[in-house]
């Protein structure tokens, strides 16, 4: 299996992708890498790609969701 995560992650690379692991992503989130392991079962947080076992981030993935997440005000529920 291995191999196999290794061959999909070098495909990824040669298009371009930058997969961020978890602790690279949360990191840039200035999260704990726990945070987004809980946020991946709870189906919260930004989107991640499922490489065998592991989970990678894209910055696109991140942003993305980060813009999702602004607001005009603190009771605001809607995207500005």
């Amino acid at each position: 299996m291995g191999n196999n995560v290794e061959a999909r992650t070098t495909q990824l690379q040669q298009r371009g992708v930058i997969l961020l692991c978890t602790a690279e992503a949360a990191a840039r989130l200035r999260l704990s890498p726990r945070t987004l392991e809980r946020w991946r079962v709870t189906g919260n947080g930004p989107s991640f790609i499922k490489v065998g076992r592991l989970a990678y981030y894209t910055e696109d993935q991140i942003d993305t969701w980060l813009a999702s997440r602004v607001r005009r005000s603190t009771s605001d529920k809607r995207i500005a």
